[in-house]
């Protein structure tokens, strides 16, 4: 482990210092990992390989050259072959593939693994992985319910492996700096803090009729523990998203990433108070569940935060279609996945005259040599080969401030009315329905793990 640790020092420093970690051919990564001994190689496999969870294996492939991929578990078989093809092709092995992830977690030589499945299945997953010894790198949200995030809290404590979560901004340097600003105090009192997503490529969901299951697809083990349901196609792969059985809508999908940045900006990480308001407002005949449209109101001692998602348009506050606001007495600072920048308050003085109380801080642009994701997964095999939980950007802790945030708002929104939380007890104050809300109902023969 020491050589290794001298070795991957040595030559990421040389790297990064010379600008060009992310920015390699992949075939100059393939070289310099196979310097590595195979006794001195980080076996990762990936459980949901799709979408997301192919971004992050290849994020962390392509970053680490100390990591390698094993083993692949998706109950797709076209896309387990079709990515079994592209680990290969990355790497020149090809992993071994199964339909169940539980036979994957049986591998002893496995070390790590990556979850990046429905947000349903996200916490029986984590802990099962945790009890088989491995170390997890889970998309965001955490998990499907608040009940779920404690849950999954308890059993990483249980089996103290190292956990981060997709929450990648937490990685990204401008967002670092945008925090430093923050702390200066230059822009005064911070009264409101502003999240939101404007997503202007989703458009509707169209209607389709039940179907046949896809030929290679375990549909039964995709269901898991979510309700059982006939196959429809808009519920599957992408846009399981919008379905209330598998996830929670852009409150979660988008927001766990604003307010988590709102959150660790501002230092706190229970509210008060929540209320929402929306629905489907954009495309009120569409497929989808989930509000396309919504307001939440997030009351914190001695400010309110408000997450707004839109579906559809683009043009959010202050132009941006995502982003965060800290709107102080002095000034306002915007921050988002393209940079950070400063709007100084105006004051009067007795000429009448207008004055900036602040400096004007124009755009501080991301640096797009540097790819976030993979500053995250290196910071999780830096925290695994010092099996040290305190270098993680997005321990299991920090994602579930994120995703109980989220998840609160939208039990405001599904009570209709504003709902109290009691941090002592972990739960909403005299609000059987809201309480009710917070809880996994498990079914097909799956139950809650029990931490």
């Amino acid at each position: 482990m020491q050589t290794r640790r001298k070795f991957i020092t040595g030559t990421t420093s040389i790297l990064a210092g010379a600008g060009l970690i992310n920015v390699l051919p992949v075939n100059i990564f393939h070289g310099l990992s196979k310097r590595i001994s195979a006794s001195d190689k980080i076996h990762f496999g990936l459980i949901g390989c799709k979408g997301m969870g192919w971004s992050n294996l290849k994020a962390h492939l392509t970053s680490n050259p100390e990591v390698t991929c094993i083993a692949l578990a998706d109950v797709d078989q076209k896309v387990l072959d079709e990515r079994a093809a592209n680990v290969e092709e990355l790497t020149g092995h090809r992993p071994a593939l199964f339909k169940d992830y539980r036979k994957l977690l049986e591998m002893k030589d496995l070390d790590a693994v990556i979850i990046a499945t429905p947000d349903h299945w996200h916490c029986l997953m984590l802990c099962d992985a945790l009890a088989a010894g491995k170390h997890v790198y889970c998309e965001k949200p955490l998990a499907n319910s608040i009940e779920e995030c404690n849950v999954m809290m308890n059993a990483a404590k249980r089996y103290d492996k190292i956990v981060q979560i997709g929450q990648w901004q937490r990685s990204g340097y401008h967002y670092q700096q945008a925090h430093e600003f923050l702390k200066s105090g230059k822009l005064g009192n911070i009264r409101l803090v502003k999240c939101w997503a404007y997503q202007g490529w989703m458009q509707p969901v169209p209607i389709k009729p039940d179907s046949a299951v896809p030929e290679g697809v375990d549909y039964d083990m995709w269901l898991g523990p979510a309700p059982k349901r006939p196959f429809n196609p808009n519920r599957f792969h992408f846009n399981f998203r919008w379905y209330w059985d598998y996830a929670g809508g852009l409150m979660t999908d988008w927001g766990v990433h604003e307010i988590d940045i709102a959150l660790f900006f501002m230092g706190v990480s229970a509210p008060k108070s929540i209320m929402a308001s929306g629905g489907k407002f954009a495309y009120p005949d569409d497929a989808s569940e989930t509000p396309d449209t919504l307001q939440t109101v997030f009351e914190y001692d001695n400010f309110n935060m408000l997450w707004e998602h839109a579906v559809g348009i683009d043009n959010g506050p202050y132009g941006k279609s995502e982003g965060i606001a800290f709107i102080g007495n002095n000034g306002t600072m915007v921050v988002n996945r393209e940079g950070w920048d400063v709007i100084p308050e105006t004051t009067r003085n007795k000429d009448g005259i207008n004055r900036y109380d602040i400096e004007d801080i124009p755009d501080q642009r991301k640096d797009n040599n540097i790819n976030y994701l993979g500053e995250h997964t290196k910071n999780f095999v830096a925290a695994i080969k010092a099996n040290d939980h305190s270098l993680l950007k997005c321990g299991i802790e920090t994602g579930a401030v994120a995703a109980i945030n989220a998840h609160m708002g939208n039990v405001a929104y599904k009570t209709g009315r504003k709902v109290y939380w009691d941090a002592a007890t972990r739960s909403f104050k005299n609000d059987d329905q809201a309480n009710d809300l917070m809880k996994s109902t498990y079914h097909n023969g799956w139950m809650l793990p029990k931490f």
